[in-house]
């Protein structure tokens, strides 16, 4: 569902897929071949949400934010995240139900684990792997690990038309 919000109607271009159970409102802007799955809420109500190309946001994930927010290129917000953040680089993947808290910062080609919260302001530099509860760095994202995330979401592009002929 795509909803104005105080006279703001988000941007999703045609090649978007936005599931009818997910909510996209107010200030938001998604880039080309973005997927926001079923359950997933952006709410652009407080501030804006800029989303680039490719993104895809997984099931029962919310994305919202009190300051701008800005989300790179090719990232993965998996099921059940709560994205809170100032910024998310380019490449990286949001594992399963992790949590950015406000005003934190992701860097390109990170990847933040399952579970994790990562904790108010914290600044992430490119390439880390960070985990836990609070979120701490690992160490740095492995090769395979930074193949799989140069790669991207291409995949998912052909499930949108599925699921758009599903009406789902």
């Amino acid at each position: 569902m795509i909803k104005s919000f105080d006279g703001n109607r988000p941007r999703v271009p045609a090649s978007a897929f936005v599931s009818e159970t997910a909510l996209v409102m107010g200030r938001v802007s998604l880039g080309e071949h973005c997927g926001v799955w079923p359950g997933a809420v952006i709410r652009g109500d407080f501030a804006d949400i800029e989303i680039a190309d490719n993104v895809i946001v997984e099931d029962n994930s919310v994305i919202h934010g009190g300051e701008t927010m800005e989300i790179g290129e090719h990232v993965i917000i998996g099921h059940g995240a709560v994205v809170h953040c100032r910024s998310i680089g380019h490449h990286t993947l949001i594992a399963n139900n992790a949590t950015l808290l406000d005003d934190a910062e992701i860097g390109s080609f990170c990847i933040i684990g399952a579970g994790c919260v990562v904790s108010p302001g914290m600044i992430v530099p490119d390439g880390s792997l960070v985990f836990g509860v609070p979120g701490k760095i690992a160490g740095p994202v492995k090769p395979h690990q930074h193949e799989r995330l140069q790669r991207g979401n291409g995949s998912y592009i052909a499930m949108f038309e599925k699921y758009r002929r599903e009406g789902i």
